[in-house]
C-alpha cells in the first residue's frame, strides 16, 4: 500500500509531496476527510495535518458527505467533482469520504506547525527558492 501525500502549507504558501508506504500508510486507513492526524508519521515531528481531500486510482476525487469508501453516482449541482456553467444537475462519480487500499492521492493541509520548518524536516530545497543555480544555468 503506497500514498501520494500532498501537504499544503497556508501560512508559506507553499506545498509539499511526500509518499508514504507499508505500515505508516495503514495507520491512515479508514480515517476521513476533515480529520486530523499526527505529522510524525511522514517525518514531520510536532506538526499536525488535517485531511482534505484526495483520490482513487481511476481519478475521482473524495467528497466529504458521502459515507463509506466506495465509488457512487450522486446528482450534483457544483462543487468537488464538478464545475458546471449555470444552474445545470448532473450525476457525477464520486469516492467515499473514507481512506482505504484504492486512494493514491491524500490531500492534506498544516493545522499546527512544529519547531522546525517543513523544508528543513523532508530535507527539500528547491534552488530557485534559495537563489542557487541548477545545473542548466550554470552551464549557460
Amino acid at each position: 500500500m503506497e500514498y501520494k501525500i500532498n501537504i499544503s502549507n497556508s501560512k508559506t504558501g507553499k506545498s509539499y509531496q511526500q509518499e508514504v508506504k507499508d505500515e505508516k500508510a495503514e495507520r491512515l486507513n479508514g480515517a476521513r476527510l476533515g480529520e486530523s492526524f499526527d505529522g510524525s508519521i511522514l517525518g514531520l515531528k510536532g506538526y499536525t495535518l488535517e485531511i482534505t481531500g484526495g483520490s482513487d486510482k481511476s481519478g475521482f476525487p473524495m467528497k466529504k458527505g458521502v459515507r463509506g469508501s466506495g465509488r457512487v453516482r450522486i446528482l450534483l449541482r457544483r462543487g468537488t467533482g464538478y464545475r458546471p456553467e449555470g444552474r445545470v444537475r448532473k450525476k457525477k462519480t464520486v469516492r467515499g469520504e473514507r481512506i482505504d487500499g484504492d486512494i493514491v492521492q491524500i490531500n492534506t493541509k498544516v493545522i499546527k506547525e512544529g519547531k522546525k520548518s517543513i523544508d528543513e524536516l523532508l530535507g527539500a530545497s528547491n534552488p530557485e527558492d534559495s537563489g542557487e543555480k541548477t545545473e542548466e544555468e550554470q552551464k549557460e
